[in-house]
């Protein structure tokens, strides 16, 4: 594959950067209501009276019909978007970059599961540390009230800087969530890939790049994140009670609820909060939803990527030779 082409340009980290982001943002906005549906549940605390607003998922999709706040599902879709946009693209291109690094570096022919483990948490904590304020001002805008939620500059000014990072220590161990679906999808892929090859008698010298079937990269892509999914899911949780916005920011109109207890910023606070008032099942509430958003969202991501990955390839390429004519004609003149 070729590299930068002596224009100081990794051409092919570009590549992936630019599909990853588009899949990330297609799939962000299809399944955005239901993931709005699973913040504000995730996000409630049991009250010190044993009393839950929301007794499952659908009710929260439920209480925006009956308040006439349909729209409301879609409640900080710009934020998330921009986030997710740019999540995907630092973390495909630093996972790419940083694994072509490494086998230039080692010589080997293919990265193994503990290098790759490494080289996609490196990835991920550049990613986290980058985007914190935007992912953290999506999550209150959705955990907002139906039709009280605010801009992002409000959003983000109604706290302290260091406010909108919470969750940040959360996220940095997070990003060993993506990094075992992605090496799963990445191992699967090249076994099928390999297969795929081996059938149609092509030799594994040959560089031709072969794409998965849509069906194939969405079933990896379930399948690799179901499972990390479910290891994490208590600090997915806590995360999400940390960034959300504050429960006197919640409905005004229902007098007769009990208060609802305040969501402790930090991930210890908030493990003792759910292990007191919720008990073991606390830890998994919502999991679920959890499951069905993430799986949809990553097999989705990656569907679209690997179907858009050799257009973006062919365009990037199309580009890199106008600017090195373009360049060209500079020096001639």
């Amino acid at each position: 594959m070729a590299g930068d082409g002596g224009s100081g340009v990794d051409w092919e980290s570009l590549a992936e950067a630019t599909s990853g982001a588009i899949g990330s943002l297609v799939s962000t906005t299809v399944l955005y209501p239901l993931d709005t549906c699973k913040s504000k549940f995730q996000a409630e605390l049991q009250t010190h009276h044993g009393a839950h607003k929301y007794r499952n998922l659908s009710d929260v999709f439920w209480e925006a019909i009956r308040k006439r706040q349909l729209l409301s599902l879609y409640q900080g879709l710009n934020t998330k978007n921009i986030q997710s946009f740019i999540s995907s693209f630092f973390y495909f291109y630093g996972y790419s970059y940083f694994k072509r690094l490494y086998l230039e570096k080692s010589g080997a022919k293919s990265i193994g599961t503990t290098a790759n483990l490494l080289v996609a948490a490196a990835a991920g904590a550049c990613t986290v540390i980058v985007t914190q304020p935007l992912d953290t001002a999506a999550s209150r805008m959705q955990t907002s009230a139906f039709g009280k939620s605010k801009g992002l500059r409000e959003t983000l000014a109604e706290g302290t800087w260091m406010e909108a990072f919470d969750g940040l220590g959360i996220s940095l161990i997070l990003t060993c969530n993506p990094s075992i679906q992605y090496t799963a999808f990445d191992q699967l892929k090249q076994r099928i890939i390999q297969r795929q090859r081996r059938k149609n008698g092509v030799s594994a010298e040959d560089n031709s790049r072969v794409a998965l079937s849509a069906f194939s990269a969405f079933l990896l892509g379930a399948v690799s994140k179901s499972i990390a999914t479910v290891l994490t899911y208590p600090l997915i949780r806590c995360k999400v009670m940390i960034q959300a916005a504050d429960p006197d920011e919640d409905d005004d109109n229902e007098p007769q609820r009990p208060s609802k207890p305040r969501a402790p910023k930090t991930m210890l606070g908030a493990l003792h909060a759910i292990w007191s008032k919720e008990g073991i099942p606390g830890f998994f509430k919502g999991l679920h939803a959890q499951i069905l958003k993430t799986v949809l969202s990553s097999a989705l991501l990656l569907m679209i990527k690997e179907k858009i990955s050799k257009f973006t390839w062919v365009s990037l390429l199309a580009l890199r030779r106008y600017l090195f004519v373009s360049q060209k004609k500079i020096k001639a003149a």
